[in-house]
C-alpha cells in the first residue's frame, strides 16, 4: 500500500501541483511572520540590552499617593541625590539623566521623523559615557547641541550646522558641535535624539535643577545587586526606586516581545485565514483525486485491501504531499521574513542591525501546519472512497449523493447558520467590548453553516444567471450545467473566494463608516478654523496660545488647558478654555442648561455629570493642584464625544492656581475662513515651528482616520493571500474537472462544438462559479460590518452604517476577473484536448 500510494502521488504530479502550492503559501506565510518577528524581536533586545550597559542600577522618582483633597504628584530626583549615588562605596559614577520630546527639521524644514519618535536629551560634562563622540565636541550653553550619527546621515547635517529645532516654545537655532553613536531604539525607528547640555535640557524640558533619572554604574567588583542595596541605604527611603540594569533590561525585552506578540497573532490569523481556505482545496482536490481513482480502490479492495489500508493510502499521499509543501514554504517564508525586514527600511522603519533568526520552533512549527492541514484536509475524501463496496464503485452507483445525505447537510448548515445569526445579533446589542468574542463566535458559526448550505445555495443563485448566459449560446448552456453539475464541488471552490471577500468587504463596510462617523465629530463639534498642537500630541508652551491671540489673523482663539484637580477625592482632569470665545469655536449639543463657561460657572459633559449625579444648577467644590479649593456651579450639560469631553472652566479662573500651566491644543477662528493663505501665515506667526502643527477640520478628520486607513491597507494586502489561494482552488477544480470530462469533451467537440466553443465554456463556468462565491462574500462582509459597527456605534455617538457601493462593485468585479484569470489554462488544455483519444479515455 505504501509502494502504491506513492506511486500515485509521483503519478499524478501535475494534478498535485496547485494542492502543493496552496499548502505551500499558507506555510510560507506562517513562518515567515514567525522569522520575521523573531528577528526583529531579537534585534530590539539585543540593541535595548546595549542601551543598558552603561547603567547598572536606575533611580527614579516613586508617585506621591494623594492625601485627602491632595493632587497626586512625583517626587523629585534633585542634584543632592546624584551626588548621594555618585558617592556609596560601589559607585564609580552616577548621572543625572533628563530627556523629553525635542522636534528637529531637516534642511527642507520638515520634521525629522514621527513625532513620538523625536526625542532629546542631556549630555554628562564633557565626556559622557552613554553617547561615544564620532566627532566634535560636548555642547556649551544654549546654542550648542549633538545629533545622533543616524541623524546626520539622513539630513546630511555636518558639525557646524545650524540646525532649526523647538522643545514646546519658540524656535531655537543652535549650533551642532558633534555627532554621536547611539543605540536608541527610537533613532532605530528613524527619528531623532539632540543632546544639550544638562542645564540647558533641564530648563528647556521644564525641569529646571531636577532628573527623570539617575544613571548609576557599579566599581569593577560590585554586583548590581551589592549597589542596588548601598543606594537603597543612602537615599531618601519613599520617595525614590531602585532597579537593577538586568530587570530593566529583562523588563525592556519583555515589553518588546510583548508589543511583537501583538503583531505576530495579527499576521498570523490571516495566515490561519489563507490556510483555512487552503483546506477546502485540499479537501476539494483529493475528493476529486479519489473519485477518479474510485474503480481502481474498488479494485485494490477486490483484492484483499482493507477499508483502513485504503484510507492510509490516501493519507500517505496527503503526507508527501504536505511534507514537500511545508519544505518549500518554510524556505519561502525565511525568504519572506528577510523581505519583510528590508521592506521596514523603505519605509523608514529600520531596526537595529542582527541576524536572521529562525528557531527550531518556526521549523517544527512550519512542518506541523503543512503536514497536518493537508492530512487532515484528505482523511474525510479517502475515509469517505473506504466506505464504498467494491461492486458499487465499479458501477459507479454511488457517484450521485444521496437524498438522506443532502438532508442531513442542509439541516445542519441551516442549524450552524441560524445559530450564527442569533449570536451575531446578540452580540450587537452588547456594549463595546463585551460583545466582541460573542460576535466572532457567531461569525465563524455563520460562515461554516453558510459553507455546509452553498451547495443549496449554489442552485438557485446560478440559475438566476441563465438568461445572461443564453447570450453565449451552447458554450452558456453547458457552463451552466457544468456548474451546478457536482454542487459540493462548486460549493467548495467557491468557499474559498467567499471567505476572503467577507473579510475584505466587512473591513471596508466598518473603515468607511468610521471614517464618516469621525468627519462628522469633527464638522458638528467645531466650529474652529484651525487647532494647533504639538506635533507628538503633547502639551504646547502658554506662549503659543498668546502669540495667536496678539496676531491680526485671529478673531476668536481659546487654549485647551489642561489641570488635574480633586472631586470627591477623585483625581479629574479638567479643561481650561477662554469663556468668552469657546461658544465659537465649538459646538455642542446641550441636553440640559445653557453652554455658558464664565467665572465659577462651568459646563460638563454628559458622561461626568451622570458619574457625580450633576445637572444644571448643581453646586460642587473642587480642589486645585496648589491645594486651593472652590465651589462651582454647572450652567450645562453638553453632549460630548471621543474628541471632547469632561470639565470646561474659565481660564481666568484657573491661571491663579496653575504655577506651571500646559496647553493641549489651541483653537481660532481667521477673519477669511480656513485658507491655505491664512493657514501659511499662522505657521508664519508660530515662527515656522517643526515642533507644532496647525490643522484644519479635515486635516484633524484625515488624521484621525489614518490609522483606519493604513490598518485597512494591510489587511488588504494579508488578505491578498488567501484570495491567491482561493484564486489556486479556482485553476485546481477546472483543470481536474476538465481532466474527469475528457470523454465528455470529445463528444462535443466530435458533433460539432469548436475549440473556442470549448475555451468558451470552462470560462464561463470558472466566471459562474467565482461570482457566485463573490455575491455571498460581499452579503455575508455587509452583514458582519454591519454587526460590528453596531458595537462600534455603542461608544461613538456619531457612527452609523455607510456602504461602500463602488467599492462592493469593484470587489465583485474583482471576483469575476479572478474567475476569467484563473480559467485560462484549463480552457486552453480543454481546447487542446485531441477528441479521438478523449473519446477512448476512461
Amino acid at each position: 500500500m505504501l509502494r502504491t500510494a506513492l506511486r500515485n502521488v509521483f503519478a499524478h504530479k501535475a494534478r498535485l501541483l496547485m494542492t502543493v502550492l496552496a499548502v505551500m503559501l499558507g506555510v510560507a506565510f506562517v513562518s515567515g511572520t514567525l522569522v520575521f518577528t523573531n528577528t526583529v524581536s531579537d534585534a530590539l533586545q539585543k540593541s535595548s540590552a546595549k542601551g543598558f550597559d552603561h547603567v547598572d542600577v536606575a533611580v527614579t522618582a516613586q508617585w506621591k499617593e494623594p492625601e485627602g483633597d491632595e493632587v497626586g504628584k512625583p517626587h523629585e530626583l534633585t542634584s543632592a541625590m546624584v551626588e548621594d549615588s555618585a558617592e556609596v562605596p560601589g559607585a564609580a559614577r552616577a548621572i543625572g539623566v533628563v530627556t523629553g520630546f525635542t522636534a528637529m527639521a531637516d534642511k527642507d524644514g520638515r520634521l525629522i521623523g514621527d513625532g513620538f519618535q523625536s526625542q532629546g536629551g542631556n549630555y554628562w560634562g564633557t565626556d559622557d559615557p552613554r553617547y561615544p563622540l564620532t566627532e566634535g565636541h560636548a555642547p556649551k550653553g544654549a546654542d550648542e547641541i549633538l545629533i545622533d550619527a543616524e541623524t546626520a546621515k539622513r539630513t546630511g547635517y555636518r558639525v557646524g550646522d545650524t540646525v532649526r529645532m523647538s522643545v514646546d516654545g519658540p524656535v531655537l537655532e543652535p549650533v551642532v558641535t558633534g555627532v554621536f553613536t547611539t543605540d536608541d531604539g527610537n533613532v532605530a525607528a528613524g527619528g531623532s535624539l539632540a543632546l544639550f547640555d544638562t542645564a540647558t535640557a533641564q530648563k528647556l524640558f521644564g525641569k529646571e535643577g531636577t532628573f527623570d533619572e539617575i544613571a548609576v554604574k557599579a566599581k569593577d567588583g560590585v554586583s548590581e545587586t551589592a549597589l542596588k542595596a548601598e543606594l537603597d541605604g543612602a537615599l531618601p527611603d519613599g520617595t525614590v526606586e531602585t532597579t537593577t540594569g538586568t530587570q530593566l533590561a529583562d523588563d525592556q525585552a519583555s515589553m518588546i516581545a510583548s508589543s511583537m506578540s501583538g503583531l505576530k497573532q495579527g499576521l498570523l490569523v490571516f495566515a490561519g485565514i489563507a490556510l483555512f481556505v487552503g483546506t477546502f482545496i485540499i479537501a476539494n482536490t483529493f475528493t476529486m483525486l479519489v473519485a477518479q481513482r474510485t474503480r481502481e480502490l474498488a479494485l485494490m479492495r477486490a483484492v484483499g485491501a482493507s477499508r483502513r489500508q485504503v484510507t492510509r493510502s490516501v493519507l500517505i499521499e496527503a503526507f508527501v504531499v504536505g511534507a514537500v509543501a511545508a519544505v518549500v514554504g518554510l524556505l519561502t517564508g525565511i525568504g519572506i521574513g528577510a523581505g519583510l525586514r528590508a521592506l521596514m527600511g523603505t519605509f523608514e522603519a529600520t531596526v537595529p542591525a542582527g541576524p536572521l533568526v529562525v528557531t527550531p520552533g518556526t521549523v517544527a512549527t512550519a512542518f506541523a501546519v503543512g503536514v497536518l492541514v493537508t492530512m487532515l484536509a484528505a482523511w474525510l475524501p479517502g475515509r469517505r472512497a473506504a466506505k464504498i463496496p467494491p461492486v458499487a464503485a465499479m458501477s459507479s452507483v454511488h457517484a450521485r449523493a444521496t437524498t438522506k445525505s443532502l438532508v442531513l447537510r442542509n439541516t445542519l448548515g441551516a442549524l450552524l447558520s441560524g445559530a450564527g445569526v442569533a449570536v451575531v445579533l446578540s452580540a450587537s446589542t452588547m456594549g463595546g467590548s463585551d460583545g466582541q468574542v460573542p460576535m466572532a463566535i457567531g461569525a465563524v458559526l455563520l460562515i461554516i453553516g453558510v459553507f455546509v448550505l452553498t451547495p443549496l445555495l449554489s442552485r438557485p443563485l446560478i440559475a438566476a444567471v441563465a438568461p445572461v448566459l443564453r447570450v453565449f449560446g451552447m458554450s452558456g448552456k453547458l457552463a451552466r450545467q457544468n456548474a451546478v453539475r457536482n454542487p459540493r464541488r462548486t460549493a467548495a471552490t467557491a468557499s474559498a473566494l467567499m471567505i476572503g471577500l467577507t473579510l475584505i468587504t466587512g473591513m471596508t463596510v466598518v473603515a468607511g463608516s468610521l471614517q464618516n462617523a469621525i468627519d462628522r465629530m469633527a464638522t458638528s463639534s467645531i466650529k474652529a478654523d484651525y487647532v494647533v498642537s504639538m506635533a507628538n500630541g503633547n502639551w504646547l508652551s502658554p506662549d503659543v496660545a498668546r502669540t495667536l491671540e496678539r496676531s491680526d489673523d485671529v478673531t476668536a482663539g481659546s487654549p485647551l488647558r489642561n489641570a488635574p484637580v480633586r472631586i470627591d477625592k477623585q483625581t479629574e482632569f479638567l479643561t481650561g478654555v477662554d469663556g468668552s470665545s469657546i461658544g465659537e469655536l465649538t459646538d455642542f449639543p446641550v441636553r440640559d442648561g445653557v453652554f455658558e463657561v464664565s467665572g465659577t460657572r462651568i459646563v460638563v459633559d454628559h458622561g461626568t455629570a451622570d458619574e457625580y449625579g450633576w445637572k444644571a444648577g448643581s453646586d460642587f467644590t473642587l480642589t486645585y493642584e496648589d491645594g486651593e479649593k472652590q465651589e462651582l456651579t454647572v450652567a450645562g450639560v453638553y453632549e460630548g464625544n471621543e474628541m471632547f469631553r469632561g470639565i470646561m472652566l474659565d481660564t481666568a479662573t484657573l491661571a491663579p492656581h496653575q504655577p506651571d500651566p500646559i496647553d493641549m491644543q489651541v483653537m481660532v477662528k481667521t477673519p477669511g475662513g480656513a485658507s491655505d493663505a491664512a493657514k501659511d501665515r499662522l505657521v508664519e506667526a508660530l515662527g515656522t515651528n517643526p515642533a507644532i502643527k496647525v490643522q484644519d477640520k479635515k486635516d484633524i478628520s484625515n488624521e484621525l482616520a489614518s490609522m483606519f486607513t493604513l490598518v485597512l491597507n494591510m489587511v488588504y494586502g494579508l488578505l491578498a493571500m488567501a484570495v491567491l489561494v482561493a484564486v489556486l482552488g479556482v485553476v485546481n477544480t477546472l483543470a481536474m474537472s476538465v481532466f474527469e470530462r475528457s470523454q465528455e469533451i470529445g463528444m462535443l467537440r466530435a458533433i460539432g462544438l469548436d475549440r473556442k466553443g470549448v475555451k468558451r465554456m470552462v470560462r464561463l463556468e470558472s466566471l459562474v462559479i467565482s461570482l457566485f462565491g463573490g455575491v455571498l462574500g460581499i452579503g455575508l462582509g455587509v452583514f458582519f460590518g454591519w454587526a460590528a459597527g453596531e458595537l462600534v456605534g455603542s461608544t461613538m455617538a456619531t457612527y452609523e452604517l455607510v456602504l461602500p457601493w463602488g467599492r462592493m462593485a469593484v470587489f465583485l468585479l474583482l471576483a469575476g476577473v479572478v474567475g476569467v484569470l484563473a480559467a485560462l489554462w484549463p480552457a486552453r488544455r480543454a481546447a487542446r484536448l485531441n477528441m479521438l483519444q478523449a473519446i477512448k479515455a476512461e
